[in-house]
């Protein structure tokens, strides 16, 4: 007869597999330090570079040197017209390196800083603009989906500079705040999916962006630490501390939202 006294143990399910996280735009800066650190949560690495192929292998050692997989792949993200074959590049990367038919987590991070006053910004400035901030990601975003896999995330990334304003960068902020507006449509459209979809806002950071300015001027750097809350500018790993914690952290209950990261810029 059975012995209801006894109990059964019940053994956890184990993950038949590590997550993978896509990122666009990993050689370097933001995009470099979100993947480091979604490595070291144990999140295997399909990263994207445009031209720095040698900078992208790099990141490839130090994701390794974390214990999780990773692949780099050549992406323009304005031209749009390539990216149905993109996708199956991914495809394939992803049986071959990773093992996995879908992957978890889209960031769509790559981009390009052009600041002109309103009246000086040309239609080629805008047009590369929108193209890399805000069509790219659209187009991208819908490309990739059917490889997302359902419970997944979107992480898109903007700026502070959509809540406050600051001369010469009207077109770079409308862009991104496109990308914000879509982040909300997105996270509505795929809720059948579980895929939950948040925008990440950085402040003033620390990176070649740009050209470097905030990073290589120290009287251009105190001068905007000086409206921070915290009393400095953010670093790169300020941004993708925060995005792993996003993805890969206790953000579930998240969806449809604009998280600042800006240690209180100009609150």
């Amino acid at each position: 007869m059975p012995n209801d006294n006894v109990q059964t143990e019940i053994v956890p399910a184990v993950p038949t597999h590590r997550p993978v996280a896509l990122i666009t735009g990993t050689s370097r800066g933001i995009g470099r330090s979100m993947a480091l650190h979604l490595a070291e949560r144990g999140v295997s690495i399909l990263g994207t570079y445009r031209s720095r192929e040698d900078e992208a292998r790099a990141v490839v050692r130090l994701i390794e040197e974390r214990g999780a997989r990773a692949a780099m792949l050549q992406l323009d993200t304005s031209e749009t017209g390539t990216f149905g074959a993109f996708a199956g590049q991914v495809a394939t990367t992803l049986e071959e390196t990773f093992e996995r038919s879908n992957f978890d987590f889209l960031v769509n991070n790559a981009g390009l800083g052009i600041y002109a006053s309103f009246a000086e910004t040309t239609e080629d400035q805008f047009d590369q603009l929108v193209a890399v901030h805000f069509k790219g990601p659209f187009f991208l975003t819908q490309q990739l989906l059917p490889l997302i896999v359902d419970g997944g995330s979107i992480l898109n990334v903007s700026t502070g500079l959509t809540r406050f304003a600051s001369p010469r960068y009207s077109a770079y902020a409308a862009a991104k705040g496109a990308i914000e507006i879509l982040t909300r449509y997105l996270a509505q459209e795929l809720a059948p999916r579980r895929i939950r979809v948040n925008v990440i806002a950085p402040g003033a950071v620390e990176t070649d962006f740009g050209g470097g300015a905030l990073r290589d001027n120290p009287t251009l750097n105190a001068q905007v630490a000086a409206h921070i809350a915290l009393g400095r500018v953010g670093l790169p790993d300020d941004i993708g501390a925060a995005a792993a914690a996003i993805l890969a952290g206790g953000f579930g209950w998240i969806n449809g939202e604009r998280i600042e990261v800006s240690g209180g810029q100009r609150l």
